[in-house]
């Protein structure tokens, strides 16, 4: 996911695009499972009825990696619709391969950068959540400008949210979760929802990633925040 730098025609990207080995399953579901569960561009700004159908609350995750949240949330709850953003095409092609194995009909995938996608390819005021979990937390001081979450870009979260939408975030990097906060706190349009203005609650929706379990094997704190759109 990419946010403008200062400097005109030069573009600062918080993601590393790490290909990585892609199984012949992956690549298999990228090509044949894409015009059913893949989304690409469109002429002009789309709600997200028309990707399903129906009338839904969207639920529009981040960086979801290997879709272990994503997929689980949309198995587990029928009544909502999935926006998932990925820049990693492994990932992609993992999450439509399991959801067609488990049939699930809730469920879109792009693989690209989530500022446009948030920018120009949704109607504004048309998310009901939006969920951002273990983003990279750019650990070097002169690479802090890279991470995702700034005020510019949860400006971009605040137009694609409905009033009363949530967005959800989780690090297990504390220097970053105060970042986090700092950012939140120069949004206005964003109330903190826990107690204090601080950390939530863990989400029961959300299950245990590789990268907090990880992040937990190295004596990381998980640090949640929970916002919602005024």
């Amino acid at each position: 996911m990419s946010l403008e730098a200062d400097a005109p025609h030069r573009r600062i990207r918080s993601f590393v695009r790490r290909e990585g080995r892609m199984t012949d399953g992956q690549r298999l579901a990228l090509e044949s499972l894409w015009p059913t569960y893949g989304l690409d561009a469109p002429a002009q700004p789309l709600a997200p009825a028309t990707l399903f159908g129906r009338e839904a609350p969207v639920v529009f995750e981040i960086g979801f990696g290997n879709g272990d949240h994503l997929l689980s949330r949309a198995l587990n709850e029928p009544q909502h619709d999935f926006i998932g953003v990925e820049v990693h095409r492994p990932g992609c092609g993992r999450v439509m391969m399991l959801a067609e194995k488990q049939g699930s009909t809730n469920l879109r995938v792009a693989c690209h950068d989530a500022v446009e996608v948030l920018r120009d390819w949704l109607v504004p005021g048309s998310l009901a959540e939006v969920v951002i979990y273990f983003p990279d937390p750019w650990h070097k001081k002169r690479h802090n400008k890279r991470r995702l979450v700034q005020p510019e870009f949860l400006a971009l979260i605040v137009g694609a949210l409905k009033p009363g939408g949530l967005l959800r975030m989780a690090t297990d990097w504390a220097p970053y979760a105060e970042h986090m906060l700092e950012s939140v706190r120069a949004t206005p349009e964003l109330v903190n929802l826990a107690p204090g203005g601080a950390y939530a609650e863990r989400a029961q929706t959300r299950p245990k990633t590789r990268f907090e379990a990880r992040g937990e094997r190295l004596g990381h704190e998980v640090f949640d925040l929970l916002l919602q759109k005024r």
